[in-house]
């Protein structure tokens, strides 16, 4: 561990790890709310690699887009010869993924989770900021149960006018103009987004394969469907918010200003009638 790190922080128990390095439980040494520290292996990354790149973006991202109540703070940065150690909020109840998979969501539920999500990504979108790797996993939950959006490794600034390229992102979550090689917008978090909301209501993704070939296949066919056995039960404007999030012609893609004005985001999910 870093002097430095050791000198401000309390470093405790061990509460994640991942394939580049660990996270822990921290206390300021001056005292304050409990937060956790994810110190990174640099020795595990090679020089010139997208990893070294994301390794490094993630900082500079977070540091630009704080502070906001729905994207995880970070609140100091420590380096020493082999390691990278960013202290961040705490974290530790179980994030999204883990949620979805035990059960399905109610549109309040899911609702309530949007609209923070959305908040997150249309504050990304206002400073220049493409996640690229909305997805459960992503999505974390504080101790009064707000969602923090995590992970910025694989996110872009972008200048106004300007586009992206390269693959990037998860299977199930990725737009389909990502796998097309074409170049592409901030709008591919609003289209991951939609993947997420389908399956807070679902149980399963929209897009669905055996294999990442088949899922990518499925992905770029984008042929939106609500099985009546699951989506009966949906509202209507559930559905209707879906199919402008998981658009596959960008242009008529929702923003996630749009998003955030839909009638099922503002009125938390509650039953209505949509006027065609």
């Amino acid at each position: 561990m870093s002097e430095a790190l050791n000198r401000d922080y309390l470093v405790c128990d061990e509460i994640g790890r991942g394939r580049f390095g660990t996270v822990f439980r921290c206390f300021p040494a001056k005292g304050g709310d409990c937060l956790a520290v994810k110190s990174i292996d640099k020795r595990l990354i090679s020089g010139d690699s997208l990893d070294a790149q994301c390794l490094f973006t993630e900082p500079k991202i977070l540091h630009l887009l704080a502070p906001h109540p729905h994207i995880i703070n970070l609140h100091d940065l420590y380096e020493d010869e082999t390691h990278l150690h960013m202290v961040l909020d705490l974290c530790d109840a179980p994030d999204l993924h883990c949620r979805v998979t035990l059960r399905v969501f109610t549109e309040p539920e899911a609702a309530s989770v949007m609209s923070q999500l959305m908040e997150a990504i249309a504050h990304c979108h206002r400073l220049g900021v493409a996640h690229r790797d909305i997805k459960p996993d992503n999505i974390l939950f504080d101790q009064r149960n707000r969602i923090r959006l995590a992970d910025f490794g694989s996110a872009e600034i972008l200048k106004e006018g300007e586009s992206m390229s390269g693959i990037v992102g998860t299977p199930y979550y990725v737009a389909p103009e990502v796998l097309s090689g074409r170049d592409y917008s901030e709008k591919v978090d609003v289209w991951s987004a939609g993947v997420v909301l389908y399956i807070m209501l679902a149980g399963f993704p929209p897009f669905y394969g055996e294999s990442a070939v088949e899922i990518f296949e499925a992905v770029l066919r984008a042929n939106l469907r609500f099985p009546t056995r699951i989506f009966h039960s949906v509202s209507p404007a559930a559905k209707d918010l879906l199919r402008r999030m998981l658009c596959k012609d960008v242009s008529k893609r929702f923003t996630a200003e749009q998003v955030l004005r839909h009638a099922w985001i503002t009125s938390g999910g509650a039953e209505l009638t949509l006027i065609a």
